[in-house]
């Protein structure tokens, strides 16, 4: 008898249908075999499924099968298809008697004793469900969280090859898993926010972090050991706003997609900081594979990727951050097809002044340690800030400097300003992302800020891409002042954050 389940596979963080087909009459061959292209993980599933079903209680004849995964032209990888396996050979030997499967989309790893465990893509597959018209999903109980967020698709959560059997032959009455009100989109058991107020002295540094949170933008930050570079970093989180619920679905994808969603969250709430080490290689920070997986530009998407010792990073490395870095999302080709990865992130980034760690008047030290960092690269930072030595004055005088909590009150409401320029429609939206049209309209300059952005273009000789980051970065200000208008106020501050092209 011939069965065919409705399943799912990852290409990227999407969900693609998978028509699991099983042949349970084959005649001809010596034990089951699986085509469809499928890989190690997924041919190793033949023997866990045969003994789950016999440690489940049910008979199994020992009869070769046939197994097809379709479409047959994509790989299939991971164990997500042991479930729809098992349901597949259950029904041809009719120990499922009832068409309900057909409503739903089925998932799962299954364990040698019959136990369901969890699986990656949960919320992608759900969302599948929802696009293709299926009634819901049976997938894992660890699952039920990320895939209960999508309306209209109802979660059938199981932990049992025997409880799925018995929901599929209406024996078993299994209701529809619902999330419980707000709380269940909460990301969670985080440690609190660290405090601005820590970090001495250092007022025009959280400035310049102020301007890059409220508008989105790129910051590197240039200073000798012990000043505070990293300390700063660690506490930009804590004034960003929450994710959107746009936004967190879109976060929450590609950490479902990677198996990376923390256990009992439905969906993240707080913006994602990804800190990858100076020795990570391009396909880890980009991406890639024979079967392309996310990389940390992806994973930070609408967060805070944080590269410490910037120019320790090999260069060919950080080149590989261009494209993503203007564009917002990653491509990754492969023969047989492209895949793409949303990578809409702020780069933090903080490095020392010369390769021995501290300032030097030896101007040849510096610039070659600089020239470990394209131009281009630069280019892309919207604000170059020096951190500076603490004066002893500063570093054990008891007053405490600007706290979290006034930042953030700051970056909200020039957030707020911006959500009410670009509308609804793009719950992401940020300086740091106008297009061109978006600068004419919003960014329209004043003659004395014209003449004022012409004798910064001539004196530090600005690319193109600068003049725009310098508009984009005025912008910002004009919003933390709450003004309508972009004055040359706005533009000096913003062409003074342009550090590497004053001094370098």
């Amino acid at each position: 008898m011939l069965a065919r389940i409705e399943s799912f596979i990852l290409s990227g963080i999407d969900a693609v249908r998978c028509e699991v087909e099983v042949d349970v009459l084959h005649q001809g061959m010596e034990r089951t075999t699986i085509v469809g292209l499928a890989q190690a993980a997924v041919k190793e599933s033949v023997d866990r499924v045969d003994r789950a079903i016999t440690n489940s209680g049910y008979a199994n004849s020992g009869r070769a099968m046939l197994i097809n995964l379709a479409p047959a032209d994509v790989k299939k990888d991971g164990p997500a298809l042991d479930l729809a396996m098992a349901v597949g050979l259950l029904r041809g030997l009719n120990f499922i008697q009832t068409d309900r499967h057909k409503d739903y989309l089925i998932a799962g790893e299954l364990a040698l004793d019959g136990r369901v465990r969890k699986i990656k893509g949960g919320l992608s597959m759900a969302l599948l469900a929802r696009d293709k018209g299926f009634r819901g999903v049976i997938l894992p109980e660890e699952n039920k969280r990320e895939a209960a967020v999508v309306d209209g698709v109802e979660v059938i959560p199981v932990s049992s090859l025997a409880q799925a059997v018995g929901f599929l032959n209406e024996l078993l009455d299994l209701e529809p898993y619902e999330l419980d009100g707000d709380t269940a989109y909460a990301a969670s058991q985080q440690a609190g926010d660290l405090d601005f107020a820590e970090v001495r002295g250092q007022e025009a540094v959280k400035r310049a972090i102020t301007i890059a949170a409220a508008g989105g933008h790129n910051i590197l930050m240039i200073g000798p050991p012990g000043t505070g570079k990293s300390m700063l970093a660690a506490r930009i989180p804590g004034i960003l706003p929450p994710l959107a619920r746009t936004e967190s679905l879109e976060t929450t994808r590609i950490y479902s997609a990677m198996g990376l969603l923390p256990d009992g969250v439905a969906l993240l709430d707080r913006r994602p900081v990804r800190t990858p080490h100076h020795s990570a290689t391009a396909q880890a920070l980009i991406g890639g594979g024979s079967i392309p997986r996310p990389g940390e530009v992806s994973l930070a998407h609408h967060g805070i990727l944080f590269l410490d010792e910037l120019p320790e990073f090999p260069r060919p490395v950080l080149e590989t951050m261009r494209q993503p870095m203007e564009t917002g999302e990653v491509t990754i080709a492969r023969v047989h097809g492209s895949v793409k990865f949303p990578a809409r992130f702020m780069l933090v980034a903080a490095m020392n002044p010369t390769e021995s760690g501290y300032a030097s008047t030896d101007t040849r030290a510096r610039d070659k340690y600089l020239a470990k960092l394209s131009g281009p690269l630069l280019d892309r930072i919207d604000i170059h800030v020096e951190v500076p030595a603490v004066p002893y004055k500063e570093l054990t005088g008891k007053h405490q400097g600007t706290s979290s909590a006034t930042m953030r009150e700051q970056v909200m409401k020039a957030r707020g300003r911006q959500a009410d320029r670009f509308g609804p429609a793009d719950g992401s939206a940020n300086n740091a992302r106008m297009d061109s049209r978006q600068l004419r309209a919003f960014c329209d300059l004043s003659d004395p800020c014209l003449l004022l952005m012409k004798q910064a273009m001539d004196e530090l000789g600005l690319s193109a891409r600068a003049y725009d980051k310098v508009r984009r970065v005025a912008r910002t200000i004009a919003d933390l002042e709450d003004a309508e208008a972009v004055t040359e106020a706005h533009v000096a501050e913003a062409v003074q954050y342009r550090l590497l092209d004053r001094r370098f």
